[in-house]
């Protein structure tokens, strides 16, 4: 896999990838559903995230439904399965929008990284890092960072000995040493997820 090579001109990086091995990517079907669970799972742990998760897929028999049948659903049987109010509406939201948009997974293939979050955060409930998870884990682009990510933030914090000052400034720092990992990004933050998982704070 060439982006180890690349990656490896970084120090710390070098070191993460000789500790923990490569990581892959891969391209997922049915980009709405995994829009929903992404909103399903927003702000829980992982393991109610996926107790949320099943009770949503049991509503279909275990079917995987379409954006029509997921908006059929009453708004209080979803809010019934554990779902905040504004989750609900949220959901009814994506809906909505592949229908109008006749979006397919082919049509978001695409889409560059920039116009895909520009397009998705149209929707009211989708934000700027939600669109980010989907292009790595289910677009499988290779070229992505989200500033915006706490655990990322932290990771590169730690490792690169950034001090918060204000905002902007942090920011920019942590920016500024990203670049030199393009344009192979979304594995260095895989590689900064997993070293953050396996450090105690």
């Amino acid at each position: 896999m060439a982006y180890h090579k690349h990656l490896s001109k970084d120090k710390v990086l070098k070191k993460l990838i000789k500790e923990q091995g490569l990581h892959s990517l891969q391209l997922r079907q049915n980009i709405l559903l995994r829009l929903c669970g992404s909103i399903l799972g927003q702000q829980l742990s992982t393991k109610v995230a996926a107790v949320i998760r099943n009770r949503f897929m049991e509503l279909f028999n275990g079917k995987k439904p379409t954006a029509q049948k997921i908006l059929d659903i009453p708004h209080d049987t979803l809010r019934s399965i554990g779902l905040s109010n504004a989750k609900a509406i949220y959901i009814k939201n994506v809906c909505h929008f592949f229908i109008e948009h006749k979006l397919t997974d082919a049509k978001l293939h695409r889409l560059t990284n920039e116009a895909f979050i520009e397009f998705i955060t149209q929707i009211k409930g989708v934000g700027k890092w939600t669109a980010e998870m989907l292009l790595m884990f289910s677009l499988g682009r290779e070229d992505v960072f989200s500033i915006g990510d706490l655990g990322l933030q932290k990771a590169v914090s730690r490792l690169y000995d950034i001090r918060y000052t204000d905002k902007k400034t942090f920011e920019a720092d942590v920016l500024s040493i990203t670049e030199a990992w393009k344009p192979y990004r979304t594995y260095a933050c895989l590689h900064l997820w997993q070293y953050l998982d396996a450090t105690p704070d």
